[in-house]
């Protein structure tokens, strides 16, 4: 028999909130954090927005050393790690550490180092053999997504199974659904984990520009991020980070840890198909969250809340409405379904992790984040997808969804915690 997995802690960094206090008091504030980026002249590109982290490193506690040596994606995923021990209050002495398990999701690890790095060495660009000589000594550790991974465990002291999962943008999903499986299986009876991405560099920003995926929606910054709003027309690229304290039900139970929520219910998928293109039935994304809820035990009645993808084009809009109609049928209609990207943007390999966040806290105070931005209802997207303010609504069950560049489909189910400390 599967053992059961429960969140007891929480840490989050992510646009227009700090710490997961932050971020709560923003989502259900119906606030966006999208704005023109800063981070450098964007002027030159098709989509000049992007929701950006003020992420003070030295504040959330890294060192001098640490800063230097990591990556900001790394710099997140520490300072996450650290809010999500200290919230749970878990006491790393009292832990066996070879059943102690890291995993942790990223697209594209420290891209944004290695495009610091290439300009350089390269002088600009200038040269086409690069000049060694001028290399940090941090490089590879750039080149290796593990190192994340590795920070992570150091800090833990983990000596269980440790690892990086990059499925693109389903990564903060699979990782966290990896180590739940993990503990599912008897492997190990704790898991840090979660996922980061810090990409919103000018070589990020052109590659979805040459796709066309990103909104050109310049002169709002503000308001650019749409989902199943019929004027949509692309996402907005962010930067964030979720991580988790994930036990055990027994292990949180003996030391009387607070849970925010069950996992209850993991699936991944596949379509096989195509890198970018998704059927607009939804079939895939369907047979993800088909699995998942029978792993999880529930029916469609039983869904409360669904945490939608939505990253605001019309292709994935429509994918899901279509997904989520197969999958509930009659009850789709009946479930809030809300995306947070209309408030913190797109953060790939990231947002998986970060809106399990929200479905966890969800769950806990019985308030639905809504969609920002949702003015004009597209005649496609006709579910309750929870328009501008946040929605007081008691949520037992909650399933959050993710599709990802490749053909990946997530799905997983959250469930109220209905033990001692319900």
């Amino acid at each position: 028999m599967a053992r059961r997995t429960v969140i007891t802690g929480i840490g989050v960094v992510a646009p227009g909130g700090d710490y997961t206090k932050g971020f709560w008091e923003l989502l259900t504030a119906g606030r966006t954090a999208t704005r023109r980026i800063s981070a450098f002249d964007p002027g030159a590109f098709r989509s000049q927005v992007a929701a950006e982290c003020d992420f003070d490193p030295a504040l959330r506690g890294l060192r001098h050393r640490e800063i230097r040596r990591m990556d900001r994606a790394t710099q997140f995923a520490i300072a996450c790690t650290r809010e999500s021990l200290q919230d749970s209050g878990l006491d790393l002495d009292g832990v066996d550490r070879g059943r102690l398990a890291v995993s942790i999701g990223t697209a594209v690890g420290a891209a944004t180092s290695l495009e610091q790095e290439y300009l350089v060495l390269s002088d600009t660009g200038r040269d086409w053999v690069v000049d060694h000589r001028y290399a940090s000594p941090h490089l590879f550790n750039h080149f290796t997504p593990t190192t994340i991974a590795t920070e992570v465990a150091w800090e833990v002291g983990a000596e269980g199974p440790v690892g990086v999962v990059s499925t693109g943008c389903t990564s903060g999903m699979d990782s966290v659904g990896h180590a739940y499986q993990l503990i599912s299986e008897g492997r190990v009876d704790v898991a840090v984990t979660g996922a980061t991405e810090a990409a919103i560099s000018p070589l990020a920003v052109a590659c979805f520009d040459a796709l066309k995926a990103t909104t050109p929606r310049n002169d709002d910054p503000e308001h650019a991020a749409r989902p199943f709003d019929r004027t949509r027309n692309g996402f907005v690229i962010a930067e964030g980070a979720a991580m988790f304290v994930l036990e055990e039900y027994e292990h949180a139970r003996r030391r009387g840890a607070h849970i925010y929520a069950e996992i209850a219910g993991f699936a991944n998928r596949c379509n096989a198909y195509h890198m970018t293109a998704l059927h607009p039935d939804g079939r895939e994304m369907a047979e993800a969250m088909s699995a998942a809820m029978r792993e999880a035990g529930v029916g469609p009645q039983d869904v409360d809340y669904i945490n939608a993808h939505g990253s605001g084009t019309k292709q994935n809009d429509r994918h899901e409405t279509g997904a989520f109609k197969r999958v509930l049928g009659q009850h789709a209609y009946e479930v809030p379904v809300s995306s947070i990207k209309s408030m913190i943007g797109h953060s790939l390999g990231a947002i998986g992790s970060i809106e399990i966040a929200a479905c966890a806290l969800a769950i806990e105070h019985s308030v639905v984040p809504p969609t920002a931005n949702l003015h004009e209802k597209d005649p496609e997207c006709d579910l309750d997808y929870v328009p501008l303010t946040a929605r007081d609504h008691v949520v037992d069950t909650a399933v959050t969804v993710g599709s990802g560049f490749g053909g990946f489909q997530s799905a997983m189910v959250l469930r109220k915690w209905r033990g001692v400390n319900a």
